[in-house]
């Protein structure tokens, strides 16, 4: 499968450096840049086919199997659409749009062309994250009642986490992954949802906490920021143990503790690249299956998410312009 990248900024070079050996015989293929010397030097340092200094181009090349889209969340929306619109399957990533709406009228448009989309969250498709999943289904760690997540890396400097106009601020960027993590393992029956914020002089949140209340009592506490750097762990606390997570937004190693004495310990597979394959790996499978969304991130995930931001941000009073 030959991937065709949006995008030749620092998360396109992780997917590059991901695929660099064709896992699967996914390869990138094509990258396109708005410079086209930017798009020159990132082909000549991943050894990229083709290079484009337009998306136009890029979406345009019969042999671009799926387009990844790696440009800022305040432009994921035109740049998807306009593969979509030439006939290309999209893999974007987090966040998928803006906001909920964006999603939705993205979202609309393949099912008319019968064509593939998911979102990027790179930690619905690896191994580790599904082995969560069937840890806490074997009942070893009794009943889960708490879970709690954090993701906080030091940001402020940069320039895009501090402007509304590129979709700024942490949540769209870390506290994402968070509410992902509580979602795929608490499930959707959110009761109440409370949050504390910080925002910067531009008005776009830095650092925010999170409280989420579910029907059945269980509760899930979140914390992401671009303010500090934390040990990135999630949490599932049950009545007979717990699980640790290392690394939320990339599982590294997993530890399975019953009545606080350790287990059981898993850790990511030895062949794994940085992570950024899995997605890749899923896409293909997908569109050799004939599917229009992934399993494991189905569109309905995405929305729900989205709207769950949209409602944040609303409270805490942080706008971008194609809000």
């Amino acid at each position: 499968m030959r991937l065709g990248i949006i995008g030749a900024g620092w998360i396109a070079q992780k997917m590059a450096e991901a695929l660099a050996n064709k896992p699967h015989g996914c390869e990138c293929y094509a990258v396109a840049s708005r410079s086209l010397e930017k798009a020159e030097a990132f082909a000549k340092q991943f050894y990229i086919n083709k290079v484009y200094g337009s998306y136009e181009e890029l979406v345009s090349d019969p042999a671009v199997d799926i387009v990844y889209i790696a440009t800022p969340h305040s432009h994921h929306y035109p740049h998807a659409r306009l593969a979509l619109e030439h006939g290309k399957p999209c893999l974007v990533e987090k966040a998928f749009t803006a906001n909920a709406r964006e999603a939705e009228q993205l979202l609309a448009l393949p099912h008319g062309k019968g064509l593939f989309i998911t979102e990027a969250i790179w930690t619905r498709y690896m191994p580790l994250s599904h082995r969560v999943k069937e840890i806490m289904d074997s009942g070893v760690i009794g009943e889960p009642r708490v879970l709690t997540a954090t993701l906080c890396y030091m940001m402020e400097q940069k320039e895009r986490i501090v402007r509304p106009e590129l979709c700024g601020g942490a949540l769209l960027d870390l506290g994402v992954y968070c509410l992902n993590f509580a979602r795929m393992y608490f499930g959707t029956d959110i009761c109440r949802m409370v949050s504390n914020v910080h925002k910067s002089d531009t008005g776009v949140d830095m650092h925010e906490s999170i409280s989420l209340s579910y029907r059945d009592g269980r509760m899930a506490n979140l914390q992401s920021g671009a303010l500090c750097l934390n040990d990135r762990q999630g949490i599932i606390s049950g009545t007979e143990g717990y699980i640790r997570v290392d690394n939320i937004n990339c599982p590294e190693l997993i530890e399975v503790y019953r009545n606080y004495q350790l287990v059981a310990s898993y850790h990511k597979p030895v062949d794994m690249v940085n992570g950024y394959e899995y997605q890749v790996i899923e896409c293909q499978r997908c569109l050799e299956a004939g599917l229009l969304e992934s399993p494991m991130m189905p569109h309905a995930e995405t929305l729900a998410i989205m709207r769950q931001m949209d409602a944040l941000r609303k409270e805490w009073g942080v706008h971008y312009p194609m809000d």
